[in-house]
């Protein structure tokens, strides 16, 4: 019999959830180019999932999974409510942020600034579980300000892990709540890949997911010798394509890797279908804007859809025209006709 639901998720390699990027236009994109890589919905606050359009914000498709939700709050009630809805609406995974560096979230009291309040976190973990068995896991930093001793990082591990959480995402850096933006706290803190390395070792009963700097699958390939799984961000974003041999080189599968123009083919009737509910074509192609990144005619691609897919009067036709304006292998067809 399996007690420990974070054991039946593969975790070898994750896209990190980000906000106004992984809604479920590119997760649905994303898992065409990739069966294995487990995807991240953006965060979802816990009071905006209480007192909001719960329906919007938990929208996916089957065909997303595996899929976790990311919450962000304080509240262990809020959180067991939430958690109980993920649980409903089908999702793989509730993951807590504790990583947020940003005002808006210090003011809500989620995100990283929760690292100086781990039995907090910890009750939220606690009463999660309580309501549901799905893999309760946590997001979280190597430290914050002045507070980013080995000391206290294990110490909040110790706390959290006590509650019943047995997977820890680490982003390597650790958080200055003050003084830097969300961005620089991406790229100024240094990355510490020596604090979860040591952390796998004297711990090695917990599940520990590297996240920071990693933008090649070649990299995280490398880091699975020290870690259970890698989690990319940005970099799987500016350039979606990268996943298309992650189940190969990752995940070991035999089956052939996707082609871009393929990929572009098997989205779409989702694209047809979603113009046809009244989304916009823009909001679903920008996420797909860096598929020819760094291959012939990239420029030409995100500048046809960039002047093509805005706009009332746009159809799906424009990724067609777009891809065989980047490819001379492309013979794409019509999304009535796509398969």
């Amino acid at each position: 019999m399996i007690t420990d639901p974070c054991r039946l998720l593969d975790r070898r390699l994750a896209v990190a959830p980000m906000m106004d990027r992984t809604d479920r236009h590119f997760r649905f994109f994303a898992r065409l180019l990739s069966k294995s890589t487990l995807l991240y919905t953006e965060m979802v606050t816990a009071s905006a999932l209480l007192h909001g359009d719960r329906q919007r914000l938990l929208a996916f498709s089957e065909a997303e999974k595996p899929l976790a939700l990311q919450l962000g709050g304080s509240d262990p009630g809020a959180l067991a409510e939430c958690a109980a809805m993920a649980d409903e609406a089908g999702f793989d995974e509730v993951n807590l942020n504790v990583g947020c560096p940003s005002d808006r979230v210090q003011n809500g009291r989620f995100g990283a600034c929760l690292m100086a309040e781990p039995e907090l976190v910890a009750a939220g973990v606690a009463a999660m579980r309580a309501v549901t068995r799905l893999p309760i896991t946590v997001k979280t930093r190597i430290g914050i300000d002045e507070r980013d001793s080995y000391e206290e990082f294990l110490g909040f591990i110790d706390t959290v892990a006590g509650a019943g959480c047995q997977t820890f995402i680490v982003h390597a850096r650790k958080a200055w709540l003050k003084g830097l933006s969300p961005k620089e706290n991406r790229e100024v803190p240094p990355l510490r890949y020596d604090v979860p390395a040591r952390l796998k070792v004297e711990r090695p009963e917990l599940q520990v997911v590297l996240n920071g700097g990693i933008a090649t699958l070649e990299q995280a390939r490398a880091q699975l010798a020290v870690f259970d799984g890698v989690m990319i961000g940005r970099a799987a974003y500016r350039d979606p394509f990268l996943l298309a041999t992650a189940d190969q080189e990752i995940f070991g599968l035999s089956t052939p890797p996707i082609t871009r123009e393929t990929s572009i083919a098997r989205w779409l009737p989702y694209v047809e279908q979603e113009l046809q509910s009244g989304t916009s074509l823009h909001t679903m192609v920008r996420h797909v804007l860096g598929l020819f990144y760094g291959a012939p005619g990239g420029r030409r691609w995100r500048r046809y859809l960039s002047e093509n897919a805005t706009g009332r009067h746009t159809s799906a036709s424009a990724l067609i025209e777009a891809a065989r304006l980047c490819s001379t292998t492309a013979r794409l067809s019509t999304p009535e006709t796509a398969r």
